[in-house]
């Protein structure tokens, strides 16, 4: 059985995330046409990636203050949050004991008191860095609310973590 709203909403709150509402309108990514873009991850310079100054080790002891000080930075030069402090947030709906993942677009609130890095929300949780570690350590997808800027935190190959941002309109104009 999927996840309801109100289970969604008691997990986020450890993060410093408060539910606003489960999105029901289309929701359009800031993404090249696919393929081969099918995430952020897979975007270039070209296509207005820009990535954190830092990534991290998932096993550095600072790992999240220094992820949520990477997350910050690039939330607000990006504006993936508006003037209420708000954002979509990608969520996995879907049974923990369910093989198909059931994704939603929520719009979520930043609370005053926030830590998306060390809150243990197991709707940040990354599944992918259990091959590096057994601590908590998140990944996530973000959205601006006007579907301008696309936030990534993300864990790599290489047992490291990162924010990237896709926000198209301020990429820079090259000449060939």
């Amino acid at each position: 059985m999927p996840l309801t709203d109100a289970t969604v909403a008691a997990d986020l709150v450890p993060a410093g995330l408060e539910f606003v509402e489960r999105v029901s309108d289309e929701v359009s990514l800031p993404l090249p046409p696919a393929p081969p873009y099918y995430s952020p991850a897979s975007c270039g310079p070209e296509h207005g990636r820009f990535d954190g100054d830092e990534t991290i080790d998932v096993d550095d002891p600072e790992m999240p203050a220094k992820v949520n000080a990477g997350w910050l930075h690039m939330a607000t030069e990006y504006g993936v949050l508006d003037s209420r402090r708000e954002f979509l947030l990608h969520v996995n709906y879907s049974d923990p004991a369910e093989a198909g993942p059931e994704y939603a677009w929520v719009r979520v609130r930043l609370s005053d008191r926030w830590d998306l890095a060390g809150g243990q929300s197991a709707a940040l949780r990354s599944g992918f860095a259990g091959l590096f570690t057994d601590r908590f350590v998140p990944e996530f997808s973000m959205l601006s609310t006007d579907h301008k800027a696309l936030l990534n935190t993300t864990v790599w190959g290489n047992g490291t973590i990162s924010t990237i941002v896709i926000r198209p309109d301020r990429r820079e104009h090259t000449v060939d």
